[in-house]
């Protein structure tokens, strides 16, 4: 009998791997070839900072009878909405955000001026009865609506006016005429809707029954606390019945321009309640295009120095896991398309440093198989089975570490505002496809080339038979790092005061976003010397303005509260020393909006800090999440602290860069920490310092393989990147070398020091060198 189903039970255990392997297949090849068609068959969706425009942020306000409640402010938004398409901005995007704020994008603008007064004006339209001819002068309204208003067709008199009889939600239609016959040039013709026509006829036949002369006689048309127009009754129109056929005309001497904006604003109806820009971003289209085509190549060189790198560790599965990092790079851009996602310059940072996510799961799960691989048998072993048991073990790790990335772009998109959401949106689908890259597409390739027997004959090939020449000397000489634990401790205390010390004495050089300002970024017509135009920029009037250099023969004008006039003059000025001076980004924030900014990048730092101590006291014991969470409190203070020493900015794209960074020293700490929680179980009764030597041992391969992949991209962002992608790449660069220390340095001598102390502190045993562990991996 048993020698029956010995044969078939064998049968059935080795019938699983290539059925589970032909479903694998089967949904991998379903998702290339969707991304691949939706790659080629779909454009991406560029934020305004690739393809240039304009970004307004609008707030509604209490007006004296409307709440600017979410209600008012969707009214606000629908006539916005009527404004912009009657100036015809093609592509324009425009969409609540909370209960006050409303977000308008202008693609290709060319004047955003007076694009956003145009848009953003209250153009509160009404008709008035004139009471009569005052002295003046002009004031605030009554509390019944009749106010004093300065009479156009006569300097220096004033009319009474009595309460409105009509607004513009009464004008059905409105159109700039010109109309060189009568001699009135451009005038703007009103047509009324219903209720509208009504009120229009009576208020005309009142007006028709004063006599000839009497100031009573005119209609004032009021836009904006201005008459623009205040036409007298012909004799033809009749007492009591008035102008009928809902039809009236706007005189006032308007050029075409003028009256082309008025009619967009009367045909776009009155503001429910009146607004105020607190954000105004412009970028050129020039400098989007740029930026695009440094992010592709510094993509495209990061991911091929990654890839020869790989190649040289892991050689033939190298080769294949390069192959799939190629693919992860389709699958995420395809993703970013299918979903609608607006891609902005922050974004395409996000990509390309999603490449190192991606390579570190690769790399743990080759490292894994390699410790799994027998020692002495290499020309006897089968390949497959090492790697499916370093796929299996490596999964825990590559697991948390995607978790506690994914919460950092969760927060991203939470707490961040503009572009550097789009960062948070595709750091969060990289982080997704590197799964499907690393554990799926290159498990795939993997198995099917170590199913051919000319591969199995040389397993040297496949880049897991060797142990590699850094495991090597750790087997030689491990380490005995924690017999110094509060050395090293005392060492980054030092460092941390170092990084405080810069808070404190240089300070945080908070940009425009953070403050509120304006920053105003230049294109010089040759070179200037940075000192000649800040003088310049003194001599307009603005010595406090901070004035830098901003990449090949740019200027960065930084002040607070400045106009558009100022502005004006600023750019006269540096126009004068540089042969002209073209701008290329003006940013404008409010200081509310600056406050509530900076509010919110706090807020996102607590909670990020609060979100990765609670995931890692699920998956850990509190001990490690603690050590995890100060070794990640540490590493953000080292880059707050080297931006404060090296003057740098710190703005959204730095809190992107920081947050970031939260994910990179926790992801590197999770995998330490769970190597010391296998070889806890494995040795419960070994001592702490000792099972800390040999997890960091056994994982240093990794560390030094995944941050050489990631030290690739950010170097290539930093060089190539341009000034938008500099400071992030050089934030990201810090906190990745100081993610790795801090892991050695403080999260593994504090994890032993909290571990020890406790009642279940374990009997002093010696733990052995990587030589005398068995192949599952186990301490003996």
């Amino acid at each position: 009998m048993s020698s029956r189903t010995s044969p078939i039970s064998r049968a059935s255990r080795t019938s699983r791997a290539p059925r589970g392997n032909l479903w694998r297949a089967l949904a991998a090849f379903a998702v290339v070839a969707v991304s691949l068609l939706i790659a080629l068959t779909s454009a991406p969706r560029l934020g305004l900072d690739l393809r240039g425009g304009t970004r307004i942020v609008l707030e509604t306000r209490d007006s004296p009878t409307v709440r600017a409640d979410a209600a008012a402010t969707d009214r606000t938004l629908e006539v916005l909405r009527q404004r912009v398409d009657a100036l015809g901005v093609a592509e324009a995007s425009l969409a609540r955000s909370g209960d006050r704020r409303i977000v308008v994008e202008l693609p290709g603008v060319d004047n955003p001026r007076e694009a956003a007064a145009a848009i953003g004006r209250t153009a509160q339209l009404t008709f008035h009865p004139v009471r009569g001819a005052v002295a003046g002068p002009a004031g605030a309204p009554a509390a019944d609506g009749s106010r004093v208003l300065a009479d156009p067709d006569a300097p220096g008199s004033f009319l009474a006016l009595a309460p409105p009889a009509l607004t513009g939600n009464g004008v059905k239609e409105a159109e700039a005429v010109l109309d060189p016959a009568s001699g009135r040039g451009w005038t703007v013709d009103l047509t009324f809707r219903g209720g509208g026509a009504k009120d229009w006829a009576r208020i005309t036949g009142q007006a028709a029954c004063a006599a000839p002369g009497d100031p009573a006689r005119r209609v004032a048309i009021v836009l904006d606390d201005r008459i623009v127009s205040a036409p007298g009754m012909e004799r033809t129109v009749a007492c009591g019945a008035g102008i009928t056929g809902g039809s009236a005309q706007i005189t006032g001497g308007f050029g075409g321009d003028e009256a082309r904006e008025l009619a967009a604003l009367v045909k776009g109806g009155a503001l429910p309640v009146p607004v105020t820009t607190v954000h105004q971003s412009t970028v050129g289209p020039t400098l989007g295009e740029d930026a695009i085509r440094a992010s592709f190549w510094a993509a495209v060189i990061g991911l091929v120095c990654t890839g020869v790198f790989i190649v040289v560790v892991y050689r033939l599965l190298g080769l294949l896991a390069t192959v799939a990092l190629a693919l992860y790079g389709l699958i995420s851009y395809a993703a970013v398309v299918a979903l609608g996602a607006t891609l902005t310059l922050p974004g395409l940072a996000g990509f390309v440093l999603a490449i190192g996510i991606a390579v570190d799961a690769n790399v743990l799960v080759f490292e894994r198989a390699r410790e799994e691989f027998p020692r002495g048998k290499r020309d006897a072993v089968d390949p497959r089975k090492p790697l499916r048991t370093g796929f299996r073990k490596a999964w825990s790790a590559v697991a948390d570490s995607h978790v506690t990335t994914l919460l950092a772009a969760g927060l991203l998109f939470a707490f961040a505002v503009g572009p550097v959401k789009g960062f948070g949106v595709t750091l969060a689908i990289g982080v997704l496809a590197s799964l499907v890259s690393a554990m799926v597409i290159t498990r795939l390739f993997a198995e099917w080339i170590l199913h051919r027997s000319w591969v199995r004959r040389r397993p040297g090939l496949t880049g897991i038979a060797s142990k590699g020449r850094l495991r090597t000397r750790l087997e030689k000489r491990p380490p005995r790092l924690m017999r110094r634990r509060k050395l090293w401790l005392g060492l980054c205390g030092g460092l941390l005061l170092a990084a405080v010390a810069g808070i404190g004495v240089r300070g945080l050089e908070f940009g425009v976003e953070f403050t509120g300002g304006r920053q105003t970024e230049y294109v010089t017509g040759r070179t200037v010397d940075v000192d000649t135009a800040r003088q310049a920029v003194s001599d307009a009037g603005f010595p406090r303005a901070v004035v830098q250099e901003s990449g090949e023969g740019g200027i960065t004008v930084r002040t607070g509260e400045l106009s558009d006039a100022e502005q004006s003059r600023i750019s006269a000025a540096l126009g004068e020393v540089a042969d002209g001076a073209r701008v290329e980004r003006d940013e404008r924030i409010g200081p509310s909006l600056g406050a509530e900014l900076r509010t919110q990048a706090l807020i996102a730092l607590g909670v990020a800090v609060a979100a990765q101590l609670g995931y890692l006291a699920l998956r850990f014991r509190w001990t490690f999440a603690v050590s995890a969470v100060a070794a990640m409190a540490q590493d953000v203070l080292l880059v707050v602290g080297l931006f404060a020493w090296l003057g740098k900015p710190v703005d959204s794209v730095f809190l992107a860069a920081l947050l970031t960074v939260v994910g990179y020293s926790v992801n590197d700490s999770v995998v330490v920490l769970d190597r010391l929680r296998e070889l806890r179980r494995s040795a419960p009764r070994a001592a702490w310092p000792d099972l800390a030597d040999l997890a960091v041992a056994q994982t240093l391969p990794r560390t030094v393989n995944t941050g050489m992949g990631a030290l690739f991209v950010l170097a290539a962002l930093a060089v190539l990147g341009g000034d938008s992608l500099a400071d992030f790449s050089v934030a990201l660069l810090a906190g990745v070398v100081a993610g790795v220390a801090s892991t050695v340095f403080t999260a593994m001598p504090l994890a032993v020091i909290l571990t020890s102390g406790r009642r279940d502190r374990p009997r002093r045993e010696p733990v052995r060198s990587a030589r005398d562990r068995n192949p599952s991996g186990a301490v003996v």
